[in-house]
């Protein structure tokens, strides 16, 4: 079907004309493609911009041709099987069978199959489409690679998208050979064993963002339960108390209340588990002992729990722009402007109130612009270009600093809400101080971890030393004596 979807995302000309792609081969291996979709092209074009002699096998050449680089060969399938020793099968599984005639021609080459399946065939077949692929030609060594490459990482390059190539086959040979092939096209080879491990391989495409499962449902349920907190107090209250209809606030109004909430928590959870780590090497004495597993995930998930946290601090900043713009704001001006003619007042003007809102403000900005650090710096290509102790800093100090900031944020946004008695809605507190509980507790926590009794300690059993003070070893060629003792 000819049209815009069958032209390469890179042109022939580009690909002809680069040649710093990769290394050129001495010799140039000969290499069989079986299939002329997107991959096979994106695949067709990294072999040729690598050094390759491309032949691409195709039910129907002249209509595929000029797809594919000038420097590759495009002809029937039988004839593009008949040289290379190695041959990419670029096909669906359920074309397998298609090519059982050219069996004969197959024996004793290595197929490499790139194919994945979708979520269903995968729980509807036990075999993986390697090992499907190997019982269909037992003839052939079939190595499966490539996978968990894009078509666009194959067309771009390595520079982008994923640099591991993960390869699994029975014949230890023919990984060497497909890892060689891996390293002249600019990726890096994993060997992940036998083929037995290609259904393990084959799943990997299939999930989606697995890291960002859990911190996800923990930012939406605290995003339900503040919402529903705060409609309680913002909207339900005043309706049953004093039969005013303040429903019309739930679409901007409490979100926005909400999203501060929100991302304040996940910056607080983003800290607490170093915490509770620190406390407990300091509890057990030493730091050779496996954490909790909760808290060895929560450690792993400090990451995507920041990244989180920014991104409710973005909602919120735009949310609040936003406000000025509603109806209702001008009608509340509206009314405050009539109340102090009615008034006689001629200039409204609460000096305490405009400092706490300047101060409020400006302390908001820069906690937003101290997440926007950390959200930048945790880019694999940015944290790549910086050494450990410069990431370190970023990540702990800087946000240290932001949570502090935003604790600072919060504390002038609230000021003496939480001793009038007139903030507590069906005796319920305001937000704010609901969330000024958890980030309080680790400023704490990690100002006593600085005094010179705890940080010094802390410090040894991070270097290695214990709080028995003793690591048992055999002194090397003796055997006769006992054991001798060794403090670290």
């Amino acid at each position: 079907m000819s049209g815009e979807m069958d032209k390469p995302l890179i042109s022939r000309r580009l690909v002809d004309s680069d040649g710093s792609l990769a290394e050129v081969p001495k010799e140039a291996l000969k290499v069989g493609i079986l299939g002329s979709g997107d991959f096979a092209r994106s695949l067709a074009t990294r072999l040729v911009g690598s050094g390759f002699s491309v032949v691409v096998g195709s039910r129907n050449p002249k209509r595929t041709a000029a797809l594919f680089p000038s420097l590759a060969q495009v002809t029937f399938q039988e004839e593009a099987v008949s040289s290379p020793e190695v041959i990419f099968v670029a096909m669906f599984r359920e074309h397998y069978s298609s090519l059982c005639s050219l069996a004969d021609q197959l024996a004793g080459k290595i197929l490499v199959d790139v194919s994945n399946p979708t979520e269903k065939e995968h729980l509807q077949h036990r075999q993986s489409n390697a090992e499907y692929l190997a019982s269909l030609f037992p003839a052939c060594t079939v190595v499966k690679a490539f996978n968990v490459i894009s078509a666009w990482a194959l067309q771009a390059g390595p520079r982008d998208g994923n640099r591991q190539v993960l390869i699994c086959s029975d014949q230890p040979e023919a990984k060497r050979t497909i890892s060689e092939m891996a390293r002249a096209m600019g990726f890096t080879p994993l060997d992940m064993g036998s083929l037995a491990s290609a259904r393990e391989v084959e799943a990997i495409p299939l999930r989606l963002l697995p890291s960002w499962k859990v911190p996800t449902l923990l930012a939406l349920g605290l995003f339900v339960c503040f919402y529903t907190y705060n409609f309680i107090r913002d909207v339900l209250q005043p309706y049953i108390r004093k039969d005013e209809n303040k429903f019309y606030k739930m679409p901007l109004s409490v979100v926005n209340t909400t999203l501060p909430c929100v991302a304040y928590v996940l910056l607080s959870l983003v800290y607490l588990p170093g915490v509770l780590a620190a406390a407990l090497q300091l509890r057990r004495g030493t730091k050779y002992q496996r954490f909790p597993d909760w808290l060895d995930h929560w450690l792993q998930h400090r990451k995507q729990i920041g990244l989180l946290s920014f991104f409710f601090a973005m909602l919120h900043a735009l949310y609040s722009f936003c406000l000025p713009l509603r109806r209702s704001h001008r009608y509340d001006l509206v009314n405050l402007a009539v109340k102090q003619v009615l008034a006689n007042k001629s200039r409204l003007w609460v000096e305490e109130e405009v400092w706490r809102m300047e101060i409020y403000l400006s302390l908001g900005v820069l906690a937003l612009g101290m997440l926007s650090l950390l959200a930048v710096t945790s880019l694999p290509s940015i944290a790549n270009s910086l050494n450990w102790k410069e990431f370190s800093f970023v990540q702990s100090t800087l946000g240290f600093v932001a949570l502090i900031l935003s604790t600072m944020h919060t504390l002038t946004y609230g000021w003496t809400r939480a001793f009038e008695e007139n903030h507590y809605k069906f005796y319920l507190p305001p937000t704010f101080t609901l969330t000024l509980l958890l980030p309080c507790v680790i400023i704490l926590a990690k100002g006593l971890f600085l005094l010179p009794c705890l940080s010094r300690r802390l410090t040894k059993i991070r270097r290695g030393w214990e709080k028995d003070g003793a690591v048992k070893f055999m002194l090397p060629g003796d055997h006769t004596q006992g054991e001798k003792t060794s403090h670290v």
